[in-house]
C-alpha cells in the first residue's frame, strides 16, 4: 500500500493542507543515497546537516530555502583533462547531485560552510512569539467576551 488517503482526516482538521504533502514526500523514499549526510542536534534548538560532497568546491554547489524545503545541488564542472589523467579506479563521484530537506516552519537556515569535503548547514529554531505558549486569566464573569474581538466588531459596524 503506497497510497494514503488522508481526506478523512483533513476534513475535520485546520491548518494542516502540509500533512498530505509531506507524507508524500516522507513516503517516496530515497531513490539515490548521493551525496551520504548527517543531520545532528547540537543543543536545544539548533540542529546541523552535514553532507559529504568530495571532490566539489564551493563554487559547485548551492544551498537554497524556498517554501520550507532547504535544497542543496551540485554541479560538477567538467573535466577538460579527461584525455590527461587515467584513472584504474574512480571510487570518488562526483555527479550532479540534488538533496531536497523538508523544514518545519520554525526552523531557519542560519548559515552554510564547507570544510575538508564536508558541506555543513546550521539551523536553529525560532519560534515567534505568536506561537509560544502564553497564560490566559480567568476571569469572575459568567459571560466574557473577548475585548479583541468586540473591538473588531464595533470597526466592522
Amino acid at each position: 500500500m503506497r497510497t494514503l488517503d488522508f481526506a478523512p482526516l483533513l476534513r475535520s482538521s485546520i491548518g494542516f493542507e502540509n500533512l498530505n504533502r509531506l507524507v508524500d514526500f516522507a513516503t517516496r523514499g530515497e531513490g539515490d543515497a548521493y551525496p551520504p549526510y548527517n543531520i545532528e542536534k547540537l543543543n536545544d534548538g539548533e540542529y546541523r546537516i552535514s553532507m559529504a560532497v568530495a571532490g566539489f568546491s564551493q563554487d559547485e554547489i548551492d544551498v537554497t530555502v524556498q517554501d520550507n524545503v532547504l535544497i542543496v545541488t551540485g554541479q560538477g564542472a567538467d573535466e577538460t583533462d579527461t584525455g590527461e589523467r587515467q584513472f584504474l579506479h574512480r571510487g570518488i563521484a562526483k555527479r550532479a547531485f540534488e538533496r531536497r530537506f523538508q523544514l518545519a516552519d520554525v526552523i531557519k537556515v542560519t548559515g552554510a560552510s564547507y570544510e575538508h569535503g564536508l558541506l555543513n548547514i546550521a539551523l536553529v529554531r525560532e519560534v515567534p512569539e505568536h506561537k509560544k505558549p502564553r497564560k490566559i486569566e480567568i476571569g469572575g464573569s459568567a459571560h466574557v467576551q473577548p475585548a479583541a474581538i468586540e473591538g473588531e466588531v464595533r470597526q466592522a459596524a
